[in-house]
């Protein structure tokens, strides 16, 4: 069988974490005296170039090299509102034309879409980006919330670790589940991981005025979310109407009450799963929920994802 030829796109001020990852990922499916890939990593621009590390890099080919590849991987792109040198993009359309796979990891799918090959296509990005991403290329179908998005020759990731799924991926499609679970070993990561950003996605705290009216009620609510909460009884503890309460509540929180609520109980899971031993049943009446069914079904509509995966991904256990 002849090789597969990966060529990875490297630039100037590049993370080094993003261009080690299809490097580390394809390399280590080599066996010792070689095997399915042959991997080529591919400079935009000529001369050393400078990594966010504080190191430079000396590659060897150019973007030559991309006209051979049966794969491309452009790993990020180091600042989505520059756009990329037209030689580069060139040289992705015209791969694309011949048929070659094509992969934008974490802002490297601006790269992709720059260069129009993700108009009517799904894909994925950066979930810090994704609203940026949407309304620079609204042709695009842009699923912010998962980890990778496979559409025929063209393959997106989220940010950073994500790429790691996305290549380990690939590789199980090439070469089988057995490579890619042997690689992901090495490397120790799972080989599957399920959900998507959200379940990666901050949720913090609102920035409350030290004199707002509601910032020790906010409090308090977090203290105690336990209790049942509604509106009405909230309303009356802050000691305002149902419409001054809701209006100022939006003002500062930016939300309604019920989804409001909902995040704070979520977020007291997330912690509870990560830093306790309480079984699911107890988390839930601890964080408001009432039941662990009404739980599960919260916390899987939010984070893609069982409240004991979510516990097993954070505590390996």
């Amino acid at each position: 069988m002849s090789q597969h030829l990966i060529a990875v796109v490297a630039f100037d001020r590049i993370s080094p974490f993003h261009l080690a990852v299809p490097c580390v990922v394809f390399g280590d499916a080599q066996p010792a005296g070689g095997g399915a890939y042959q991997l080529r990593v591919c400079a935009v621009e000529s001369g050393p170039l400078r990594t966010t590390a504080g190191f430079s890099l000396a590659i060897e080919h150019g973007l030559e090299a991309l006209a051979e590849a049966d794969t491309i991987i452009v790993p990020s792109w180091r600042d989505p509102a520059e756009r990329p040198p037209p030689a580069l993009l060139d040289a992705l359309i015209a791969a694309d034309r011949r048929g070659a796979r094509l992969v934008g990891l974490c802002l490297g799918a601006y790269v992709l879409a720059e260069a129009g090959l993700l108009a009517g296509r799904k894909a994925t990005t950066h979930w810090a980006y994704a609203g940026d991403f949407s309304q620079r290329y609204p042709a695009v179908d842009l699923d912010p919330d998962v980890l990778y998005v496979d559409d025929g020759n063209l393959l997106t990731s989220a940010g950073t670790a994500a790429g790691i799924d996305c290549c380990l991926h690939m590789l199980r499609q090439q070469l089988g589940a057995e490579s890619a679970n042997r690689v992901a070993r090495r490397l120790v990561v799972p080989p599957h991981r399920q959900g998507g950003q959200a379940q990666f996605i901050e949720q913090p705290l609102p920035a409350t005025a030290h004199d707002s009216r509601l910032a020790g009620l906010l409090d308090w609510v977090r203290a105690n979310l336990q209790v049942p909460h509604t509106l009405d009884s909230l309303a009356a503890r802050s000691l305002m109407s149902r419409r001054s309460f809701t209006r100022h509540f939006r003002a500062l929180t930016g939300s309604t009450v019920g989804h409001w609520l909902l995040g704070e109980r979520l977020a007291h899971c997330q912690r509870l799963l990560e830093s306790s031993e309480q079984p699911v049943e107890q988390i839930a009446l601890l964080a408001g929920f009432g039941s662990p069914v009404s739980l599960r079904h919260h916390f899987r509509q939010a984070f893609g994802v069982s409240p004991q995966a979510w516990r097993q991904t954070f505590r390996g256990n």
